[in-house]
């Protein structure tokens, strides 16, 4: 079973600045990120692939059924006091950056929540905060955040979405592997959002071949 740090999930302190938010370095913990990394799919394309049209294995597999799981789901709501009982899921991988990704923006108003799970090993680019994603406090400049996140080592994020969630990143090209778990506000909003995703992954596995 895989062991990831719930713990630090309930107890870190959830930050006001710029918007409510939890971080946890390394939820998954050191001892698991080496066969998280082995199970993940080898995805050569940009954009956002829905997890059940991917090969995910081993202990990569344990991982997205621990982020669809209702402990999973408890702790958010609780952390952030609202009711997600009933709430649709959408899970997504990245595996890749491209030039055009990370500009600021708010996600969807259709996404209640956004959880972002970061499984990439400590590298020299995310020293120099290329791909970091930033919560920033306006829409207007990059370099006017509260908080860097390095997309390193099992770095969990968890933000309820508003008007005021702006966030981006600078510009970063290569893998990049993330994790985006929301809850949405209805059926119809998740299977939406998951068709688009669906059709997306269909037209680049056409163009590929």
């Amino acid at each position: 079973m895989l062991a990831l740090d719930y713990r630090a999930m309930a107890e870190t302190p959830v930050a006001t600045d710029p918007f409510r938010h939890l971080l946890v370095p390394r939820f998954v913990p050191e001892a698991e990120l080496g066969g998280v990394f082995a199970g993940l799919p080898d995805i050569q394309k940009g954009g956002s692939f829905p997890v059940e049209s991917l090969r995910i294995a081993g202990a990569a597999r344990e991982l997205v059924r621990e982020l669809e799981g209702q402990r999973f789901r408890a702790l958010v709501a609780e952390r952030f006091d609202l009711v997600l009982d009933d709430a649709p899921t959408m899970l997504t991988l990245r595996g890749q950056s491209r030039e055009k990704d990370g500009q600021i923006h708010c996600d969807s108003t259709s996404k209640r929540v956004t959880i972002l799970l970061y499984l990439n090993a400590p590298a020299a680019h995310w020293d120099r905060q290329e791909g970091c994603l930033r919560l920033l406090r306006g829409p207007d400049d990059i370099e006017n955040y509260a908080v860097e996140v390095p997309p390193i080592s099992g770095t969990l994020l968890v933000f309820p979405n508003g008007p005021d969630t702006w966030h981006g990143h600078k510009t970063f090209v290569g893998p990049r592997y993330v994790f985006q778990l929301n809850y949405m506000q209805n059926d119809r909003a998740a299977r939406g959002e998951l068709r688009r995703h669906k059709v997306s992954a269909l037209v680049k596995r056409v163009l590929a071949a």
